[in-house]
């Protein structure tokens, strides 16, 4: 009877062993997987601030433009009252 026993003992060891290893692998898949997700959300945040530097330096141009144009504007207007020869 004991003899039974251990073997029964023995057999569920190593049906447990086998799922240990089992989840060790799929551990190891899933922090795989976290890591490329968390290699993505980095390269994503580095594009997003391209994008933000970029809109900016768009901004800092029209914003330039807009100011020669209100200067074109202002000249224009004034040439309307100055004398021409």
């Amino acid at each position: 009877m004991t003899e039974a026993t251990q073997e029964l003992m023995y057999e569920l060891m190593k049906r447990i062993q086998g799922d240990v290893a089992g989840l060790k692998e799929g551990q190891r898949d899933l922090l795989q997987e976290m890591s490329s997700l968390r290699g993505q959300c980095h390269l994503l945040q580095g594009d997003f601030n391209n994008l933000r530097n970029t809109v900016g330096h768009i901004d800092i141009r029209l914003e330039r433009i807009e100011n020669r144009l209100e200067l074109r504007e202002l000249a224009e207007a004034q040439a309307r009252f100055e004398p021409h020869p």
